[in-house]
């Protein structure tokens, strides 16, 4: 009878134990979960006077700043093993991931591309918002996974479904904006250069094109203004514009050349310069400089 009764109040006991270990675990995992809190950086300035808060708001900016490069996990550590998880009877919380388990979830996160595809809850693009990696390698922008989590009421993949997960702040989503705004300013940078070399390049290298030659010779004179062979002051009739063909409409028409120095002459005029010059290497008559010659 005595070893009966010391049974009964054994199993009684145990029995009793098990039961609070049971309700222990459930009032602090089950009925109480709070996801809302996993941020350990929120901070709440309700109540405070508008120049505290904005000191506040200042501070946290500056902090927030300084922490975009940096990367760490977002949730807070985990909570001590309840009494039913000591026993045995509830299955303990894995174990948080080491950072060589996170450089393989990111590696596989960029292998996927998981940063430059837009956000799958709100489908819009990182660019320089907060974003989180999951430790199932899905990215997602952090506001709309804490609105998830907020309105689901658990900790599940949106796309893959795992639960629970970990999740670890992260920036190459803003790295990849920046390098791709970078290197759009680049690419105008370049263009617009590139034209204004060109229209450098246009106004002072002459086109191999005969008709985009004449038009070139022609609007060199034009900037120049003169209209007359500075050797025998008579009109350059050869060239196609309306004051000089107007002008030399009653004159016989005379080839006329173009020096490297952009001065305009009649070929023959030119010609017996050069033959009554007692220099080996006769220089322009106006700019006396050595000059290479093109008819026109």
């Amino acid at each position: 009878m005595a070893l009966r009764k010391n049974l009964k109040s054994n199993a009684s006991s145990k029995l009793v134990i098990t039961s609070a270990a049971f309700q222990d675990h459930i009032m602090r995992s089950l009925l109480h979960p709070d996801f809302s809190l996993s941020d350990p950086l929120r901070r709440h300035s309700r109540g405070k006077h508008p120049q505290v808060r904005e000191g506040v708001e200042e501070r946290d900016l500056q902090r927030r700043h300084e922490q975009e490069e940096r990367e760490y996990v977002l949730d807070p550590a985990p909570p001590p093993l309840t009494l039913a998880q000591k026993l045995g009877l509830v299955a303990s919380p894995r174990e948080r991931l080491t950072e060589d388990e996170w450089t393989r979830v990111k590696e596989r996160s960029v292998q996927q591309e998981e940063s430059a595809q837009p956000c799958a809850i709100c489908r819009e693009e990182f660019q320089l918002q907060p974003q989180v990696l999951l430790s199932c390698s899905h990215v997602f922008h952090r506001a709309c996974l804490q609105a998830f989590e907020r309105f689901s009421g658990r900790k599940r993949c949106p796309l893959c479904r795992r639960e629970p997960y970990e999740t670890r702040v992260i920036s190459d989503a803003t790295r990849l904006f920046q390098h791709r705004c970078a290197t759009r300013i680049q690419a105008y940078w370049r263009g617009y250069m590139a034209r204004k070399w060109y229209r450098t390049i246009k106004k002072t290298i002459c086109p191999k094109d005969k008709r985009l030659r004449r038009q070139f010779f022609e609007s060199r004179v034009i900037q120049r203004g003169v209209w007359d062979c500075p050797i025998c002051l008579t009109a350059l009739s050869n060239l196609s514009l309306p004051t000089v063909s107007a002008r030399s409409n009653h004159q016989q028409r005379r080839p006329t050349v173009l020096l490297s120095c952009s001065h305009l002459f009649h070929q023959l005029c030119l010609e017996a310069f050069e033959a009554f010059s007692a220099d080996s290497r006769p220089l322009c008559p106006l700019c006396r400089s050595a000059y290479h010659k093109k008819p026109i």
